[in-house]
C-alpha cells in the first residue's frame, strides 16, 4: 500500500525507524483501512523489542511510556506536528506475538477499556498487524485470521450476547432504566463481535463495528417500555437472516 503521508509525518515515520528498540512503523486506523475524511488523525503503530528510544517522540509532546495504559493498548502519544494530529500507539512486539500465537490456537482474553462496550480482546493486537500497512521495517507475523479463533471466539460472544439480554431482564424487572440500557448496548456490541468472527473479519475496535456487521439499524429507545425494548433487540439480534 502506497500511502501519500505529510511531509512532517513522513520526517516523524523515518526518525522512529531509526530509533534503538524499534522494528517497524505501521499506519493505522481510519487511514489504514480506506475510511478517512480530512479530519482524520494520523496513526502511527511503534512495534518495538527491549527498552526502545522515543526520544523523537517525548521531544515534539508528552510521552506515555511503554505499559501506562495496560498491558494491551500500552503507551504512546497525542501528538500534533505542523497542523496534523499524530497519536502514536507503541506495540511491545512480545506482547503481539504471544497473543497472536494464542489468537491462533483459539485462546485470547478480553479487557475493559475506556471506550469499548464490549471491551478489548487481545487477538485486537494481531487485528491490527493484519491491517495496518507497513510503512517502515518489517514485521514476521501471520495476518491471516485462525480458523481456530473464528470457532471458539463466535461461541464466547454469542454466549456472552445471550448474558448480556438476560441481565438487561433482571434490570428491568428492578426498574433499573440504566442497567437496561446498557446490557443492551453491550449485548449489540457482543453480536457485532460474534458476526466479524463468524465471517473472519477483523475489526480494530468498536467504532465502524455496527456498521460493517449490518446492525446499525439497531435501535435502543424505549419507546414501548423496557420490556418491550429487550424483546425487540433480542428479535433483531438473534435474526440469523441479517448475520
Amino acid at each position: 500500500m502506497n500511502v501519500a503521508l505529510p511531509s512532517s509525518v513522513e520526517r516523524l515515520v523515518e526518525e522512529l525507524s531509526t530509533s534503538s528498540g524499534v522494528a517497524a512503523v505501521t499506519l493505522g486506523g481510519s487511514r489504514a483501512i480506506g475510511v478517512a475524511d480530512a479530519t482524520s488523525d494520523w496513526d502511527l503503530g511503534v512495534f518495538y523489542r527491549g527498552t526502545p528510544d522515543l526520544s523523537v517522540v517525548s521531544a515534539i509532546g508528552e510521552l506515555h511510556p511503554p505499559g501506562s495504559w495496560g498491558r494491551f493498548m500500552n503507551g504512546g502519544a497525542w501528538l500534533e506536528i505542523d497542523g496534523h494530529r499524530v497519536d502514536v500507539l507503541l506495540r511491545d512486539l512480545e506482547t503481539v506475538e504471544h497473543w497472536s500465537d494464542r489468537a491462533r490456537s483459539g485462546d485470547y482474553e478480553v479487557d475493559q477499556l475506556l471506550g469499548h462496550i464490549a471491551g478489548f480482546p487481545s487477538y485486537t493486537l494481531l487485528a491490527e498487524v493484519a491491517l495496518s500497512p507497513v510503512l517502515a521495517g518489517r514485521l514476521d507475523i501471520d495476518p491471516s485470521f485462525p480458523d481456530q479463533l473464528a470457532s471458539v471466539a463466535v461461541w464466547r460472544w454469542e454466549f456472552q450476547r445471550d448474558f448480556s439480554i438476560d441481565y438487561a431482564r433482571k434490570m428491568e424487572k428492578r426498574g433499573n432504566q440504566v442497567g437496561v440500557i446498557g446490557n443492551l448496548a453491550r449485548a449489540v456490541m457482543e453480536e457485532g463481535h460474534r458476526r466479524a468472527c463468524s465471517s473472519h473479519q477483523w475489526v480494530l475496535n468498536e467504532k465502524r463495528l455496527l456498521q460493517s456487521t449490518d446492525l446499525a439499524s439497531i435501535n435502543l429507545e424505549p419507546s414501548g417500555g423496557s420490556s418491550e425494548l429487550i424483546d425487540r433487540v433480542e428479535r433483531a439480534l438473534l435474526d440469523q437472516t441479517a448475520s
